[in-house]
């Protein structure tokens, strides 16, 4: 497989025509890495696989099962609900058709075949999937910082916490906050506290090492990084890499009795367990920072 074709969107074409199969894998091959399905089971096995298709022509008439139920079955699954369907098919019928978009496809294209606007469709649902997907991505943003937001690490962190809880591994979570920020703000002015913000951001992500590790702001002038698969020890280097980091920053700090801007971090470990929650490691992380800010700040508890 060439490295352009690898970039086409993958089609799953769910028919048991072979006249219906020939003629959209004839039509739409140009444009799109294609799959068959010529029945609801292995249409099924094709969307829920490792690479998912990004969108799905399926027929209403299949034997077992028919694309009405292979429709439901796919919007029931996290993991294939944000397929886009489009029943191609040859009923007409308007209660049919209510009855699929109300199942969950996005569109309804009625046989005979006319492949300029089938293709044209598929293509339109695509782009507004990308739309959507990207929209998705902004919300999980933090517009100032530009790292993950609090919703994206809520999320991560219920994630984390199971994939944990399955491989009996620990979990780390580091929960930061920069000493003396209102008297910062003050001082200096709220557009050098925004600066200020997105550099220490900078700082603290370019402390991961790890695809899954994740930085987020908190909220206000806190952060949190959370760590899948850390001990204790693992998670005190990190701590300490974004302190050190932010301290080589050399952020003047007029309020401060530190000559620059520093931050204070609270970091707790759990092997996750059905005894405890996600929300448990976080008031452990954040009693363990008030600590630390407490004990004089620019410091670590753990």
């Amino acid at each position: 497989m060439t490295a352009p074709e690898r970039r086409l969107p993958l089609l799953l074409i769910a028919d048991d025509e072979p006249v219906n199969l020939k003629l959209l894998i004839d039509g739409l091959r140009d444009d799109f890495r294609i799959r068959i399905a010529t029945d609801g089971e292995t249409a099924l096995a094709i969307a829920g696989a490792e690479e998912r298709p990004d969108l799905i022509l399926l027929d209403i008439m299949m034997p077992r099962l028919d694309g009405y139920e292979v429709c439901r079955l796919l919007k029931e699954q996290d993991s294939t609900r944000d397929i886009p369907v489009i029943f191609v098919t040859g009923v007409t019928d308007e209660e049919g058709e209510t009855h699929g978009l109300e199942l969950g496809a996005v569109d309804y294209i009625t046989k005979p075949i006319n492949l300029r606007i089938t293709r044209a469709r598929v293509l339109t649902h695509l782009k507004l999937k990308q739309a959507q997907q990207h929209l998705a991505q902004l919300s999980q943003i933090d517009g100032l910082t530009t790292i993950a937001n609090r919703r994206r690490f809520d999320e991560a962190l219920v994630i984390e916490w199971r994939r944990n809880l399955r491989m009996g591994t620990p979990l780390a979570l580091l929960m930061a906050d920069i000493d003396y920020f209102k008297q910062y703000n003050d001082l200096h002015g709220h557009l050098a506290g925004d600066d200020c913000l997105k550099r220490v951001a900078i700082a603290f992500a370019s402390t991961m090492r790890r695809p899954t590790d994740l930085t987020a702001r908190y909220g206000g002038e806190e952060f949190v990084a959370l760590l899948g698969d850390t001990d204790a020890d693992g998670a005190w280097r990190v701590a300490d890499a974004m302190r050190r980091r932010v301290e080589q920053l050399m952020i003047p700090h007029g309020a401060s009795p530190h000559p620059c801007v520093t931050v204070s971090c609270g970091v707790a470990v759990a092997v996750p367990s059905d005894e405890s929650s996600p929300e448990d490691l976080v008031l452990r992380a954040d009693r363990k920072l008030y600590e630390a800010k407490a004990a004089g700040r620019n410091r670590i508890m753990l």
